[in-house]
């Protein structure tokens, strides 16, 4: 194509176009007048996405053997079953061993927090209806998945779904700036409000602008009315910074995420949600705090002219010019009698000698 003055024009009105539509996408958020199109265009691709994934991985197939929790008294026990099977699938490569860890952190942490998933495969980063941090994973309407569902792994939250197709969903990130969910602290309960910020921490700000926050402090969802988009008791992540509050209602801190979102592969979308607040329950274990260790008692002896060994309370504790027991009992007098048999003893040679005697 010849570069004209009508081609220029054209490629100017079409950037136009493309910006205008983000604008209105991003303006529009959950009720976007373009949802419509991105749903549709997650029914054409979402299968083509599928077929690729499904030909380059090859336990892609085997995810699906856990898909299906089946009745809540008898999921913990299934999955292991299933998950035993899949990894005497999954062979010693180190990209399946990966997957094989994953999957068995992912319902480690389903069934600490009784939560009823999906499992599905990471296909696709970053889909192309905008800059959102977003993943698209190998199961949708026909795996049951709906809009507004949790999404976590095997170390904490991962997001809520967006956009279900027929095989493929879309998945909008929790560090997505347009991403908040609510939190609640670890022992303390202190409620707030965590939004994403990209590849830093998330920001949350807490309801009580003077609620005791340090440093190590760890947070959950809260959950959200009838568990949607968010069921309680998820790891959300730990606070690595805290601004003071300066007199302000609310208190802003710094939270790294317990999920790495580069490295995403293994993710469960929670179908039913848990009967009871997990609470804490789903946290990771805090680690062993090292024992202090004991200071050793220094004990200082000074020489005396005389020869002797003298502490420091003033107490003589020997003298340089002593010899060693060894020396001493080495010799051929009769400086013990360790060997010789107590006197009196009738039980002995030497008693039964002495009692004739007399």
């Amino acid at each position: 194509m010849r570069d004209t003055r009508e081609s220029r024009l054209l490629l100017v009105l079409l950037i136009a176009i493309a910006f205008a539509l983000i604008t209105v996408d991003i303006r529009g958020g959950e009720e976007s007048p373009v949802d419509g199109a991105r749903q549709a265009a997650a029914t054409v691709f979402g299968p083509v996405e599928n077929g690729v994934a499904a030909a380059v991985d090859p336990v892609g197939n085997a995810i699906g053997a856990v898909r299906d929790s089946g009745n809540r008294h008898d999921r913990i026990a299934a999955l292991e079953h299933e998950n035993a099977e899949l990894k005497a699938r999954l062979g010693s490569d180190d990209r399946n061993s990966s997957k094989a860890r994953q999957l068995d952190s992912l319902l480690r942490t389903a069934g600490t927090g009784q939560y009823g998933i999906k499992a599905a495969e990471v296909i696709a980063i970053g889909a192309a209806q905008g800059f959102s941090w977003t993943i698209t994973i190998d199961a949708g309407a026909d795996d049951g998945l709906r809009r507004d569902m949790t999404v976590l792994n095997g170390e904490g939250l991962v997001g809520r779904v967006t956009t279900v197709g027929p095989e493929t969903a879309t998945v909008l990130l929790a560090n997505d700036p347009d991403f908040t969910v609510g939190t609640r602290m670890e022992k303390t309960d202190e409620l707030g409000f965590a939004t994403g910020q990209g590849s830093r921490p998330l920001s949350v700000q807490f309801l009580n602008g003077k609620a005791e926050v340090k440093k190590g402090d760890r947070l959950v969802t809260f959950g959200s009315s009838e568990d949607k988009p968010f069921v309680p008791g998820v790891p959300v992540g730990r606070v690595v910074r805290v601004d003071p509050s300066g007199g302000d209602l609310t208190r802003t801190v710094y939270v790294e995420p317990f999920v790495g979102f580069t490295k995403l592969d293994i993710v469960g979308i929670v179908v039913q949600a848990p009967r009871e607040d997990p609470r804490d329950m789903v946290l990771p274990k805090q680690p062993a705090k090292p024992a202090k260790p004991k200071p050793t008692p220094t004990v200082t002896v000074t020489v005396q002219p005389n020869g002797d060994l003298v502490d420091g309370s003033g107490k003589v504790v020997g003298n340089i010019n002593d010899k060693p027991d060894a020396d001493a009992g080495s010799g051929t007098g009769t400086e013990t009698g360790a060997a010789d048999p107590p006197e009196g003893n009738a039980d002995t040679p030497a008693g039964d000698t002495a009692n004739e005697q007399e």
